[in-house]
C-alpha cells in the first residue's frame, strides 16, 4: 500500500445521510475531510430506502384513487399498470439525487474516495492501495438487510433488490412485522400483486401503539393484503411455476417472489474494528458515548450503525452536531431524541409522536386518552370502507401531551406541525384553544374534548 502523504482532520467512512452531513459541515468549518464510499452516494435512504419507497407508495396508490374517482363522476375503463415505467423513472430520479450528493460534497471541499474503507489503526484508514492518515475517523456505514439462515433463502430478495425487479411478480410473500415489511406489502397490493404479509409473532409493528396498529391490521385486507400472524416459515423451494413455501399453515403456498424484511444489521463487515478499541453490543451495533465517541478516542460513529433511532433526520442531526463539536467550538455534541415524529408509509399511513398507551401504563403514569374514529371525508362519496383513528394521550396531572398517534391518509404531513407544537411544550389546553381548519382530518386533534378513558395510575 502507498502511504497517503496528506493528513486529514477527519476521514468519514460512509456517504449516507449522517456521513455526508458531518463531512460537509466539517469541511465548511475549515477541516480537511475525506469521505469513503463503496456503493452509492446518499446511503440507504436515497438509494434503497425512504426515497424510492415513497415513490413506490405514490405509484401504488393510483389504483385506489382511480377506483375512488367513480363516486365523483369520473367514468372510464380501468387503467393498466406498466412496471418498467415506474421502475425506470425511479432509477432516473435516484441517479439525479446521487449527482446532487456528489455536488454537495464537491462544493463543500470534502474529498470523495470510492472504495471500501478499512480501519488499520486509530489514525489510519485503507482504501484499496491508499492509506489515509487522519486525526479522527467517523464511522457512518449504516445498516444492511438481515437474511436469516433457512433452506432456500437464496431464492428470497431483500429490500436492496426489490426495487429493481426485471418484472412485477403476480404473487409475493412479504416476510416480517416491521415497517419495511408493512410498507412493501401495501405497495405490491396497490400495484395489483396478490400479496401475503407473513409474521411469526402475534403482533406486527410491536413498538407502536397497539390500538393504532390493530386498526391498520383491520384496514390492510381491504386494500388487498392478506395478513398472516403467528405464521412460521421453514424454507423455500424452486418449482416450475414459482417458489414453494414450507410453512405452518395447512394450505399449499406458492408465490413468484419472496421479500425478506426481517430487520437490519449494522454494516460493519470488513471495517477493521478489531484494529481499534471500538466496542460493539450483542447485536453488532457500535457503542457510542458522549459526543458520539466510541471507546477508541479518535473514532466516532453516527446513524444506524450505532443502534440509535434508525431515521434519516436523526442521522443528519447527529452528523451536524458532531461536526459543530469537533470543528466549530460547540461545547458538546448531542441530539434531543424526545418527541421524534415518525411515519410509517403503510396504506393508510401511521404517524406517531411520543409515548404509546402501553408505554404510558408501563411507566406507571396516569393519563387521559382521547380518541376519534371517523371515515375520511373523501370516502363519503367514493364509498370506500376505510376508517381513520386519531389519538391523544395526556398526562392527567400536568396536562402535557405524552403521545399523539394517527392512522389515516397523509399522517406524516399532518404530524410534522404537531411535532413542533409538542417540542415547544404545548399542553392539551393549548390544543383546545387552537382553532381547527374545517373540513380537515387534522382538526380532530384540536377538537377532542371528552377523554375516551383513563389509564395507568
Amino acid at each position: 500500500m502507498n502511504q497517503e502523504k496528506t493528513s486529514y482532520d477527519l476521514v468519514v467512512i460512509g456517504a449516507g445521510s449522517g456521513g455526508v452531513r458531518a463531512a460537509r459541515m466539517a469541511a465548511g468549518f475549515g477541516a480537511k475531510v475525506a469521505v469513503i464510499e463503496d456503493r452509492y452516494l446518499g446511503g440507504t435512504c436515497v438509494n434503497v430506502g425512504c426515497v424510492p419507497k415513497k415513490l413506490y407508495v405514490y405509484g401504488s396508490s393510483f389504483s385506489e384513487t382511480w377506483s375512488d374517482a367513480a363516486g365523483y363522476g369520473w367514468q372510464s375503463e380501468s387503467p393498466t399498470f406498466d412496471w418498467p415505467t415506474l421502475r425506470d423513472n425511479k432509477i432516473k430520479e435516484i441517479s439525479r439525487l446521487n449527482g446532487i450528493y456528489d455536488k454537495l460534497l464537491e462544493n463543500s471541499g470534502a474529498e470523495l474516495i470510492h472504495g471500501r474503507g478499512r480501519i488499520l489503526d486509530p489514525h489510519r484508514v485503507a482504501v484499496g492501495e491508499r492509506v489515509l492518515d487522519t486525526q479522527r475517523i467517523l464511522i457512518a456505514t449504516g445498516g444492511w438487510p438481515r437474511m436469516p439462515e433457512m433452506p432456500g433463502i437464496d431464492l428470497a430478495l431483500s429490500s436492496n433488490e426489490i426495487f429493481d425487479l426485471p418484472e412485477l411478480p403476480k404473487r409475493i410473500l412479504v416476510v416480517g412485522g416491521g415497517y419495511i415489511a408493512v410498507e412493501f406489502a401495501g405497495i405490491f397490493a396497490g400495484l395489483g400483486v396478490q400479496t401475503i404479509l407473513s409474521y411469526r409473532g402475534p403482533n406486527i409493528l410491536k413498538e407502536f401503539d397497539r390500538e393504532i396498529v390493530e386498526q391498520l391490521v383491520t384496514e390492510m385486507p381491504k386494500k388487498g393484503v392478506e395478513v398472516r400472524l403467528n405464521h412460521k416459515l421453514y424454507g423455500f423451494e424452486k418449482t416450475d411455476s414459482g417458489i414453494s413455501v414450507s410453512h405452518s399453515g395447512e394450505d399449499s403456498l406458492e408465490v413468484d417472489a419472496v421479500l425478506m424484511a426481517v430487520g437490519r444489521v449494522p454494516n460493519t463487515f470488513g471495517l477493521g474494528l478489531e484494529n481499534t478499541d471500538v466496542s460493539v453490543r450483542e447485536d453488532g451495533t457500535i457503542e457510542v458515548f458522549d459526543h458520539f465517541q466510541t471507546r477508541e478516542p479518535s473514532v466516532y460513529a453516527v446513524g444506524d450503525v450505532t443502534g440509535t433511532v434508525a431515521l434519516t433526520p436523526v442521522a443528519l442531526a447527529e452528523g451536524m452536531a458532531l461536526a459543530k463539536y469537533l470543528f466549530d467550538g460547540a461545547l458538546k455534541a448531542e441530539v434531543d431524541y424526545d418527541h421524534l415524529p415518525t411515519t410509517i408509509f403503510s396504506q393508510p399511513n401511521i404517524g406517531t409522536l411520543g409515548l404509546s398507551e402501553e408505554a404510558v401504563i408501563a411507566r406507571g403514569m396516569r393519563a387521559r386518552v382521547y380518541t376519534s374514529r371517523f371515515r375520511p371525508m373523501k370516502h363519503t362519496l367514493s364509498g370506500r370502507d376505510e376508517q381513520s383513528l386519531f389519538k391523544l394521550i395526556v398526562d392527567d396531572a400536568s396536562d402535557q401531551i405524552l403521545g399523539l398517534h394517527i392512522l389515516g391518509p397523509d399522517a406524516g404531513e399532518i404530524l410534522q406541525g404537531f411535532a413542533v407544537a409538542l417540542k415547544a411544550g404545548a399542553t392539551k389546553a393549548v390544543f383546545d384553544a387552537t382553532i381547527g381548519i374545517h373540513p380537515t382530518a387534522a382538526e380532530e386533534l384540536v377538537t377532542m374534548r371528552e377523554p375516551t378513558r383513563l389509564v395507568g395510575g
